[in-house]
C-alpha cells in the first residue's frame, strides 16, 4: 500500500510542477502582450496628436 501511495503522490507532485511551469509561462507571454500593447498605444497617441496638433493626454507636449 506504501509503494501506490508514493506513487500517487509522485504524480500528483509532478502534476503540479507542470501546471506551475505552464502558468510562469502564460504569465510571462501576458506580460509580453502588454508592453507590446502599450508600445502601440504610445505610438498612437503620438501620431493622432502630431496629426491633430494637439495635447491629447495632457503631458504638457505634442507628439
Amino acid at each position: 500500500m506504501g509503494l501506490f501511495w508514493d506513487l500517487i503522490q509522485h504524480s500528483q507532485i509532478r502534476d503540479q510542477a507542470q501546471r506551475s511551469t505552464s502558468i510562469e509561462h502564460r504569465v510571462i507571454m501576458l506580460e509580453n502582450q502588454v508592453a507590446q500593447l502599450q508600445r502601440t498605444l504610445n505610438t498612437t497617441l503620438e501620431r493622432l496628436e502630431k496629426h491633430v496638433g494637439a495635447d491629447l493626454n495632457n503631458d504638457g507636449r505634442v507628439g
